[in-house]
C-alpha cells in the first residue's frame, strides 16, 4: 500500500484512538537514529534472504494459533514457506520447536523469545509508534538483522508498507516481499485474546478489552483490503 493511500487510513486511526502523530514521528526518528548507528536491513536485503519461496505463512496470536501450528507441522513441508510471526506468536512457535524467518514486532511480545528467534536466524522487523518509544530506546540494539517500520511518514532507513496491528503489518510486509500465496494461522479477528498477544493476562484466554476489539476490527479491514487489491492468494486456516 502506497503511503498516500495509507495516510487516509492512518488519519482515521489517529482520530479513532486518540493517538499522537507527533509521538509516532518521534519514535520513528529515534528508531532511524539507532539503526543508522547499529546497521539495518533494507527491503532488498530481506527479499534476498527470504527469496527461497514466494509462499508465506503469517502467524497471528489468536486463540487458534497452537492448533494451526500443529496442523501445519503435520500437513505442510514448512521448508517450502517463509514463516512470519506477528510479535507474540513467536512464543507459540518456539514452544513447538519452530523458528520463524521473520518476526514483525512492536516489542510488546515476549522479548526473550523474540531474542531467541533472532539468535536462531530470524530477521526482526521492528515497528515504531508513539506508545513504544521507551522500548525502541532500550531494546532495539539487542537485535541483529533488523528492518525498521513506522505507521507515519517513512523517514531515513524506515519503511511503511501499510497495516496497523502486528498481524496485518506482517501481511503487508509479505506482499512487499513478493508473496504469491499467503496462509494465515492464528488470525481469528474475534473477541478473545491469548497470553501470546497479552503476556500479562493470568489465563491462556481472556475476553479482549474494547481497545483490542477495535484494533482487531482494523486488522480484519486491512486483511480484506489485501484480498481485494493485491495479487496474492490468501488461505485463512480459520475459515
Amino acid at each position: 500500500m502506497e503511503f498516500g493511500l495509507w495516510e487516509k487510513y492512518y488519519k482515521e486511526i489517529l482520530d479513532d484512538f486518540g493517538f499522537s502523530r507527533s509521538g509516532d514521528e518521534e519514535s520513528a526518528k529515534l528508531l532511524d537514529e539507532i539503526l543508522s548507528t547499529e546497521g539495518c536491513l533494507t527491503l532488498d536485503d530481506l527479499s534476498q534472504i527470504v527469496g527461497f519461496s514466494d509462499k508465506f505463512i503469517v502467524f497471528g496470536a489468536g486463540p487458534s494459533l497452537k492448533e494451526h501450528i500443529i496442523h501445519l507441522k503435520e500437513n505442510y513441508d514448512l521448508r517450502d514457506y517463509v514463516l512470519v510471526a506477528a510479535d507474540g506468536a513467536t512464543t507459540a512457535l518456539i514452544e513447538e520447536r519452530l523458528s520463524p524467518d521473520i518476526v514483525a514486532t512492536d516489542l510488546d511480545g515476549n522479548i526473550d523469545d523474540i531474542l531467541l528467534a533472532n539468535i536462531r536466524g530470524a530477521n526482526i522487523v521492528i515497528h515504531a509508534h508513539g506508545d513504544n518509544i521507551d522500548k525502541i530506546a532500550s531494546l532495539t540494539s539487542f537485535f541483529n538483522n533488523v528492518l525498521g517500520t513506522t505507521q507515519a511518514q517513512p523517514v531515513g532507513n524506515l519503511y511503511n508498507f501499510g497495516g496497523f496491528t502486528d498481524g496485518d503489518r506482517a501481511m503487508f510486509l509479505a506482499v512487499a516481499l513478493g508473496a504469491s500465496e499467503m496462509t494465515l494461522a492464528g488470525m481469528d479477528f474475534g473477541d478473545i485474546v491469548t497470553r501470546y498477544s497479552r503476556p500479562n493476562i493470568e489465563t491462556d484466554l481472556a475476553e479482549a478489552d474494547d481497545f483490542k476489539k477495535k484494533k482487531l476490527k482494523y486488522a480484519e479491514l486491512f486483511t480484506q483490503w489485501i484480498i481485494d487489491n493485491e495479487d496474492v492468494t490468501i488461505i485463512n486456516l480459520c475459515k
